[in-house]
């Protein structure tokens, strides 16, 4: 018995030494893994993918094999690089460069081909399509609406490309997500704000090009009261976003944060290009905060307004109010609500307008606040795979600064709004209270947090090992001079 209790009190030790060297090891790597400030007012325009996309050496071997002898690239369920390639050689260099080899029959040139047969075709309110790289094949897909003589024509298409396309029904219709609570009201409908922006003299709002056209006023409430301002550029269909300037010039606090409900925001440090297998965020003014995961780039779907092409494409749901509302991850715009079908309680697929194109079409970049610390491009860890865009609203993506309520002095922005109307959300600012991570609830500790629960937890170990042993020796200490007691 004292031999089991000796071996229980060895092992404990052990365990708490060991827990402070993991613990310590925890704590280090959030440290150096923190993003890198830079000035205040710094902004960081990313012109490449980001959250999980290609490493610099991967992205280059793709681009020197070419479209003959690759067909796409993506973030694997371990968050690694894989590429998809078209002979023996073209694998070798991939791994080389570090990514996971996937061997395909069809070259990006053909599926590109494929894509634009179908484009080719009489246009079909009610279809899209989309390259899915990990299969190999352009996926088509045909609404509720879409006649049994167009889905008949459309699969004879797609018969004539030998394999390459693969046509699939859908439920629900694919509709523009406007006419519905939103933050930004106007005549013609009522949206969701996007992202604050600025041409370096005026700030405006980005939001989705079907909610009103060149001239549209917007107003930041249902009575039309308040004018927030008038959209000045807008594109409909081809492309699907619109450029509304502030009619009293740039908006006040938290003009660089995405509301993302119960009184916190996502402050947005820059603009990148999603990655096929990454996990996303979308805010709406009708269903909140939504993530999913991106499943394919350069969509077409050809809406009942008109045809929109270069869109990516998501698991993420959406429903009528969400347009306009902005993608994101790790404080990096990606996009803008665009439109799809199904809705957050059955899920769906959803469509945004690239953000990165549309600001460099636009000649415009996200708004920073002079004072606030921007970071730099990011990074979106692989992670476990993301629930399904049914799912009850997300939590806030690791990685991305979370701000509390502003006062209530500070007046709402009507930018990068998120919360459903009325919500305990309103608009989020910026200031004080910044935090670092989805580890929030841990408080100013941050990352770090679960690093110091498990040193905390081997000291306690210790600790009761110690008093173990000392209990010990006092019932050693008792029994042997008992003996000798009257």
């Amino acid at each position: 018995m004292r031999h089991a209790r000796r071996s229980l009190r060895r092992l404990m030790r052990f365990a708490a030494a060991g827990g402070v060297v993991c613990g310590s090891l925890m704590v280090t790597h959030a440290v150096a893994n923190e993003p890198p400030g830079a000035a205040p007012g710094q902004v960081t325009y990313a012109a490449g993918p980001v959250g999980g996309g290609p490493a610099p050496a991967v992205t280059e071997v793709v681009r020197r094999l070419g479209d003959a002898r690759t067909a796409g690239s993506w973030a694997g369920a371990d968050g690694r690089p894989v590429v998809a390639v078209t002979d023996a050689g073209a694998a070798a260099e991939a791994r080389r460069a570090g990514a996971t080899v996937k061997r395909v029959r069809h070259s990006m040139d053909t599926l590109r081909a494929a894509t634009e047969s179908l484009g080719a075709e009489p246009r079909v309110p009610g279809t899209a399509w989309a390259v899915d790289y990990a299969a190999n094949q352009v996926v088509v897909r045909a609404d509720t609406t879409v006649s049994a003589d167009d889905w008949s024509r459309l699969s004879g298409v797609a018969e004539r490309t030998g394999g390459v396309v693969r046509m699939e029904r859908t439920t629900g219709a694919f509709t523009t997500r406007v006419n519905a609570a939103a933050p930004i009201f106007a005549s013609g409908g009522r949206c969701s704000a996007g992202f604050n922006v600025t041409d370096g003299r005026d700030v405006y709002v980005l939001t989705a090009g079907h909610c009103g056209p060149a001239g549209t006023a917007w107003f930041q409430n249902s009575d039309g009261s308040r004018l927030l301002g008038t959209t000045v550029t807008a594109d409909f269909p081809g492309s699907d976003f619109a450029l509304v300037r502030y009619e009293r010039g740039a908006p006040l606090g938290g003009a660089d944060v995405v509301a993302i409900g119960g009184g916190r925001g996502v402050r947005i440090t820059g603009a990148a290009d999603p990655v096929v297998g990454q996990r996303v965020f979308r805010s709406g003014s009708t269903t909140g905060l939504r993530d999913g995961r991106v499943t394919a780039l350069n969509a077409t779907v050809n809406y009942p307004e008109g045809t929109v092409t270069g869109l990516t494409e998501t698991t993420v749901c959406a429903e009528r109010g969400d347009s306009g509302g902005p993608l994101f991850a790790q404080g990096l715009a990606l996009g803008l609500t665009s439109g799809g079908n199904g809705d957050c309680a059955r899920g769906g697929v959803t469509y945004f307008q690239p953000a990165v194109k549309t600001m460099r079409a636009l000649g415009v970049r996200p708004v920073a606040l002079p004072g606030s610390q921007e970071g730099g491009t990011g990074e979106q860890g692989g992670g476990s795979p993301a629930a399904p865009s049914s799912n009850p609203p997300a939590s806030p993506p690791a990685g991305t600064p979370v701000t509390t309520a502003p006062s209530p002095e500070a007046p709402a922005v009507p930018g990068a709004q998120g919360a459903p109307p009325g919500g305990p959300a309103g608009a989020a600012g910026s200031g004080p209270g910044t935090v670092s991570g989805i580890a929030d609830g841990f408080g100013p500790l941050g990352g770090v947090a679960p690093g110091l629960a498990v040193i905390a937890v081997s000291v306690v170990l210790f600790l009761i090992s110690r008093w173990l042993r000392n209990s010990q020796g006092r019932r050693d200490y008792r029994d042997l001079y008992s003996q000798t007691w009257a």
